[in-house]
């Protein structure tokens, strides 16, 4: 029989809609219930790509035993965490409190006004070892409710009360020393022998080498380069990559990155095919080139919706089995591709007769020795098998549309058409801002997610933040000043909806529902926080507009920013990034032409993150001068494009580009 997540459109809710439990989404009719009947909530957060979402659904969601338990004494509330990032920003800090840690499933038990008492992640059904099974704490805990409610009331209230605890601190001004400690940090916690942070499990992190990569250069540490680069080719090598259809799985379970946690999401893949294409801007290493655009064109061939947006994620699972999808065995190489060239393939990749993983292979590069020449003939071979495993097994595609996580493929689709010249790329990148701008709705009125053509909850910080960065990178390819005014007006709405008066942002939205905290993101989690990125959307937007307003707004937000991370400034490398063109010399250019000169190509293509670009002609002067009011007087004469250069507060006299 179904519950009330039938009428849902997230396939994570859906996926619970036949579930026995009788489950009901996040809203006031459950609260309502859970007052009325004097019950506890137990909320479960979870998405659909989540492998151990699916362990825990099927162990325990799909028992008649525990859907017993939980319909007689609880309000049983489900929540997809990448639909109401909000929610689970709340009770992610409930968890991590309470338990030390925290992660997904996400399971939460409070009471009927929001105030939790328990908190944890996955559960087994049955107790195991020292563990205590689901069937039995959901016993307890309703006895505790039952005869000792006040104990857990009393345990609520002291959790609620240091949520809202008094985060003030004295401000400090961020200085190349606090830089210098956040790279020193990042070293000291690097894995010089295989590359990543921390030992296992291990994730990409991205924003730590954008931030690496654009230090280097500007400082002129090349240790810092050094690490990111290794990085990245070990990344590359390990399974953690697809080595056969392109694209990155969220983490690796090792320290390898032997073996992934096979589930792919859209913000990964964008945010690494963005870092690989500007560590190719500098050396322009072919593998770079390669590993960016197999991770674009993986996300444009899987991910692409017809509306030009791109869906969430896809399943660590199919038929049920981790990671099945992916894996190989020499035999099934060898029947696609024959013999001979099955038997080479597998040696190249580590695809064994008795596996490296569960008795299968995960394609690899990390034992062949010379990884970085491949046979010719590679790239057909490897789609061969793509086809073939595609037809061998079905991978689900959560098909949500993430607002957010769009912007940021907005950005890695509109770098990567400047740098690789690509006019497929920027199709893409238009298509995709077409989508996301919607300009029927308002860019004050931006929706977090739409599923199936309905748009839902009102758009985090998050949202605006990098669907605004990706509209300035497009604009450094296609020169549209509509852009510029866009990514303006959502810096505007930023300001207008999610300021907290002290200089940083709330996550959510002052139109958004009221939960018991309004959550505040400052640091980087798995993927740059939405006040990392709005300092850097401020600093782009003072160096192109020469407005103060940007710069006073970017300098109180990073004094929040780096005094929470005082002790800790490697937390935040989204947000130094912007730090880096206060404390480095930038580079601001007007050229001011006809048309657009040819040789802007070749300034746009290097690498130079202190750089930024306008461009000036008849058709958008007015417009442009309305962004950018010092871009009013100057003008070519008809006859020569004309450079600008300003640097270090200094302008120089203009000269000819023709």
């Amino acid at each position: 029989m179904s519950n009330r997540l039938k009428k849902e459109t997230s396939p994570y809710l859906l996926s619970h809609a036949e579930n026995p439990v009788d489950w009901y989404p996040w809203g006031e009719e459950a609260f309502i219930k859970a007052k009325a009947e004097n019950k506890p909530v137990f909320l479960s957060i979870g998405y659909s790509s989540c492998h151990w979402c699916h362990v825990m659904a099927e162990e325990s969601f799909e028992n008649k035993k525990v859907a017993e338990i939980l319909n007689r004494f609880y309000v049983p509330v489900k929540v997809d965490r990448e639909e109401r990032p909000d929610i689970d920003s709340v009770y992610i800090e409930v968890c991590t409190a309470l338990t030390g840690g925290a992660g997904w499933p996400l399971t939460v038990i409070m009471s009927p006004d929001q105030q939790p008492f328990f908190a944890a992640t996955y559960i087994p059904r049955e107790n195991h070892g020292n563990q205590m099974g689901l069937i039995s704490l959901l016993i307890s805990v309703a006895d505790m409710w039952k005869n000792e409610q006040g104990k857990l009331l009393n345990t609520a209230g002291e959790v609620s009360r240091f949520l809202l605890r008094d985060e003030s601190i004295n401000g400090i001004n961020p200085d190349e020393d606090f830089l210098h400690k956040a790279v020193e940090q990042l070293c000291a916690s690097y894995d010089s022998e295989y590359g990543g942070f921390g030992s296992s499990p291990k994730f990409p992190s991205p924003q730590n080498l954008i931030f690496l990569l654009r230090y280097s250069k500007l400082s002129g540490d090349k240790k810092a380069r050094e690490i990111a680069e290794h990085c990245l080719r070990q990344m590359y090598r390990g399974g953690i990559f697809d080595h056969i259809g392109g694209g990155f799985c969220r983490y690796s379970t090792d320290r390898e990155w032997l073996a992934p946690h096979f589930e792919k999401t859209l913000y990964d893949n964008a945010l690494l095919a963005f870092c690989y294409t500007e560590a190719y801007q500098e050396g322009r290493l072919p593998l770079y080139k390669e590993v960016a655009e197999r991770t674009l064109d993986y996300c444009l061939r899987e991910l692409k919706s017809p509306e030009g947006a791109y869906f969430s994620s896809q399943d660590a699972d199919s038929d049920g089995v981790e990671g099945k999808y992916y894996l190989f065995t020499p035999d099934e190489v060898k029947a696609v591709i024959g013999e001979e060239k099955g038997r080479h393939f597998c040696e190249c990749y580590d695809i064994l007769d008795e596996g490296n993983f569960h008795g299968k292979s995960i394609p690899n590069l990390l034992i062949n020795q010379r990884w970085r020449i491949l046979p010719e003939g590679y790239d057909q071979l490897r789609e061969k098998l793509r086809v073939y495993r595609s037809e061998r097994s079905e991978l689900k595609t959560d098909e949500k549309i993430i607002s957010s996580w769009n912007g940021l493929m907005l950005m890695a689709l509109s770098r990567a058409a400047r740098v690789f010249n690509s006019s497929r790329y920027l199709s893409a990148a238009i298509e995709l801002k077409d989508f996301l701008l919607n300009k029927d709705a308002g860019l004050s009125s931006l929706t977090s997610c739409c599923t199936h053509g309905k748009k839902s909850f009102p758009g985090t910080l998050d949202d605006y933040t990098f669907i605004a960065l990706g509209l300035l990178e497009l604009y450094e390819i296609s020169f549209d000043t509509e852009l510029l005014i866009d990514a303006k007006n959502l810096a505007e709405e930023v300001i207008k909806q999610f300021s907290d008066g002290k200089g940083a942002y709330y996550l959510s939205s002052v139109k958004a529902e009221k939960l018991i905290k309004r959550p505040r993101e400052l640091f980087d989690g798995a993927m740059p926080s939405g006040n990392g990125a709005a300092a850097q959307l401020f600093d782009m937007l003072f160096r192109l507009s020469g407005d103060i307003r940007w710069r006073d707004a970017q300098n109180a937000l990073l004094e929040v920013l780096c005094s929470h991370s005082e002790k800790y400034p490697a937390g935040c490398p989204f947000a130094l990034c912007s730090l880096l063109s206060i404390l480095y010399p930038t580079k601001e250019l007007l050229c001011a032409a006809e048309t657009l000169p040819e040789s802007l190509d070749a300034i746009m293509g290097r690498y130079e993150p202190e750089l930024t670009l306008l461009l000036k002609t008849p058709e958008c002067a007015k417009q442009l001068a309305d962004f950018a009011p010092f871009t009013r007087d100057i003008n070519a004469d008809g006859k020569s494009s004309y450079l600008y250069i300003c640097s270090g507060g200094k302008c120089s006299l203009p000269y000819p580009l023709d």
